[in-house]
């Protein structure tokens, strides 16, 4: 269910916070004061909705940890992510995109720390704090870039090599490093890995069944772990 209203559950932030965050990295800490002192701060569990697709978009919002997966909703009713966005990034920015709606839903990937804002301050923020505009709307134009790359991998690529670049894509975003590989640093399921690449769970899971067993990939409990990076970059090759 969508956050409808947002509550100020945690202890005032410091300055800290935002000061290497790219919309406010050009700031001095007066203005970041007057920033955080108009924001709501809120933990969201795993698989909470902090916005809904075609609800009115009331207010923004800074991931400061955790990850989103950008969800849409197609005519006929199936779930599509369309993004998976780490830490460190602004959501919920129908404002930047001219819309007065939200258009995906947000729904937490992990255990998220955010800030929001009312959207009325959007225009505010806009006019008075240096750098946050061209920083969002470069975050807009990543967003819209990656969103085209997909586009063109399903229309030319075959499903396995979609799928090798969704997982690398995830692990150079939010890769950590484990013994004898890079996992994905947060819980992310077959039915997800099939949603992200336009592809049915049957074939995700036979996919990676097939990579475990040559030792390119584990798979296990929500966790996909990259053993062999070289190789799956091979795959999207189609070699």
């Amino acid at each position: 269910m969508e956050d409808q209203a947002p509550r100020k559950v945690l202890p005032r932030l410091d300055e800290s916070l935002l000061t290497h965050l790219p919309p406010f990295s050009k700031l001095d800490k007066r203005q970041i004061r007057t920033i955080l002192d108009q924001a709501t701060s809120r933990r969201y569990e795993t698989g909470i909705a902090i916005f809904e697709e075609g609800h009115a978009a009331e207010r923004f919002y800074m991931l400061l940890d955790g990850y989103v997966r950008v969800v849409r909703i197609t005519p006929t009713g199936e779930q599509v992510t369309s993004l998976h966005i780490p830490a460190g990034q602004l959501i919920g920015i129908a404002r930047a995109l001219g819309r007065d709606t939200y258009p995906a839903t947000a729904i937490t990937a992990a255990e998220c720390l955010a800030l929001s804002w009312p959207m009325r301050l959007w225009d505010t923020f806009v006019a008075e704090y240096d750098g946050f505009a061209t920083e969002t709307y470069k975050t807009v134009g990543l967003r819209v870039g990656e969103m085209n790359t997909r586009i063109v991998e399903m229309a030319t690529q075959q499903v396995e090599q979609r799928v090798a670049n969704a997982i690398l894509r995830l692990i150079n975003q939010t890769g950590r490093k484990v013994a004898d590989g890079i996992e994905i640093d947060f819980p992310i399921t077959r039915q997800d890995l099939s949603e992200l690449t336009a592809t049915t769970l049957h074939t995700v899971s036979r996919l990676l069944s097939g990579w475990e067993k040559k030792g390119l990939v584990e798979s296990k409990r929500k966790r996909i772990k990259v053993c062999d990076p070289h190789a799956l970059v091979m795959l999207t090759q189609g070699a």
